[in-house]
């Protein structure tokens, strides 16, 4: 048994772990990064990265269809190669996964452990059954897994989560899509794009991150003119037959149906993490799922010497949190006792569906209500967007009654991850709308669309 004595253990060499490793380091700290499955992101491996990938072939495949309205007529049919899709998908996620992999390799070797970490304290390690780690502080980095209601299990191998999409080898014909969040959306309008018979269930109505009930409606008749997507579904029966999946459900028309799939995606949520980790060995409060109770600004875990950061706390499960996360937890881990609250940016998240979809800021459903003006603006008119036949959308910005600053905003329409940006920017700059007008606006540009929600919310204001 190898014993090993660090100021700093971090548990997961994702985007979190890394991230409060440098962190650790940078204050000049000793720090161990503990991994037991493969180096590699979350994003990288099954997430952000080869998810745009399948949508780059999808965005491909639809454009090539729909050029006729431009006067551009393409002969003959337009062929999809399903393993040639999903060739390239493999072989482009392995080389984002490439980079990750070289970066942790770059890592000084005894700042390195491969196993599974379990606490035997608050600041003893158990790694497998080679190595006990004595730390002062530790972080909490492990990341998080699909989540898998039991009555989907009925359909064994049949049954798919995203993970699994970006390893197969071809598309198949038919798929089954529960779940009409970011992931769900994202697939199930690539597969269905692609070729891929696709019907989309939820169960409470929800869609996307969406909360605004006009953005959410257009949303869901955008979208459902592609493919079908039911956000209330009612599911009457699922079951398996032989190598199909059998779902009979009400349909939209109010009829009764029974239909089959190859697969059945099952995109309905994560959960952290940290299951194996022996929490029940520590001092730790845990919540109901059985994660520690931890402070959002300085995420440390109570008064203990342990940080939690990234999906593993559930709060803010994307990328550039999970880096600032990972940051503010190897600072503190690093400064403890002297901890401190780290960087928390303006909330800001983007759906890669066509049309995009977005929120900024306090979405609708946080805002007081009656506190707040809606500046409304429609894409259908909108002068760039009808040049690049682009124009299906709705944004709504929010502005405070009382003080005009911009609060936030949802959107389904074109370009709505660079709109988000500079929405964004403008929440953590304190702007109010006056001021946001006030900025230049070029033509002809997507961004006049926006102009035209804040002129809608000054009349407002003023009004």
């Amino acid at each position: 048994m190898q014993n090993l004595t660090v100021d700093v253990a971090i548990i997961g060499a994702g985007t979190a772990g890394l991230a409060a490793y440098r962190a650790a380091k940078a204050q000049g700290k000793t720090a161990v990064l503990i991994e037991g499955g493969p180096y590699g992101t979350t994003c990288a491996r099954v997430g952000c990265m080869p998810s745009k990938l399948l949508i780059a072939a999808a965005e491909a495949a639809h454009e090539a269809r729909h050029t006729a309205s431009f006067g551009v007529h393409v002969d003959g049919v337009i062929r999809i190669d399903g393993r040639e899709v999903m060739d390239r998908v493999k072989r482009e996620r392995d080389r984002f996964v490439g980079f990750v992999v070289k970066s942790v390799e770059g890592i000084p070797e005894q700042d390195r452990l491969q196993g599974y970490a379990r606490f035997i304290d608050n600041t003893l390690l158990q790694v497998d059954e080679h190595t006990q780690v004595k730390a002062g502080r530790v972080v909490i980095a492990t990341g998080s897994s699909p989540a898998i209601p039991a009555p989907f299990k009925v359909f064994g191998d049949r049954l798919v989560v995203n993970d699994d999409v970006f390893d197969w080898d071809t598309l198949p014909r038919r798929v089954a899509v529960f779940g009409p969040g970011v992931i769900g959306v994202e697939l199930g309008q690539a597969l269905s794009r692609l070729g891929v018979e696709v019907k989309m269930f939820g169960a409470s109505g929800s869609l996307g991150p969406l909360t605004d009930p006009a953005i959410r409606d257009y949303a869901r008749r955008a979208l459902g003119e592609e493919f079908y997507l039911d956000p209330a579904a009612k599911v009457l029966e699922m079951r398996r037959d032989g190598d199909e999946a059998v779902i009979r459900y009400v349909h939209l028309d109010g009829s009764e149906r029974e239909e089959r799939f190859d697969y059945v995606l099952v995109s309905t949520g994560r959960r952290p993490n940290v299951q194996r980790l022996g929490l029940e060995n520590t001092s730790l409060q845990l919540d109901a799922r059985g994660v520690p109770l931890f402070d959002g600004e300085t995420l440390q875990c109570g008064n203990a010497p342990i940080f939690l950061a990234g999906d593993a706390n559930n709060t803010l499960t994307l990328l550039h949190e999970a880096a600032d996360e990972g940051k503010t937890a190897g600072e503190n881990a690093a400064r403890y006792p002297d901890v401190r609250p780290g960087l928390r940016r303006a909330p800001i998240g983007v759906v890669f569906s066509d049309p995009q979809m977005m929120m900024v800021g306090q979405s609708f459903a946080a805002l007081p209500a009656e506190s707040f003006v809606t500046g409304e603006v429609s894409f259908e008119d909108q002068g760039r967007s009808r040049v690049m036949l682009k124009n299906k959308g709705l944004l709504h910005v929010y502005a405070d009654k009382a003080s005009g600053r911009f609060l936030g905003a949802e959107m389904i329409g074109p370009r709505a991850e660079h709109i988000a940006h500079l929405l964004a920017w403008s929440v953590q700059q304190g702007l109010t709308v006056a001021q946001m007008l006030d900025m230049p606006f070029y033509h002809p540009v997507v961004e006049e669309g926006l102009r035209t929600a804040l002129r809608d919310a000054a009349a407002k204001l003023a009004g």
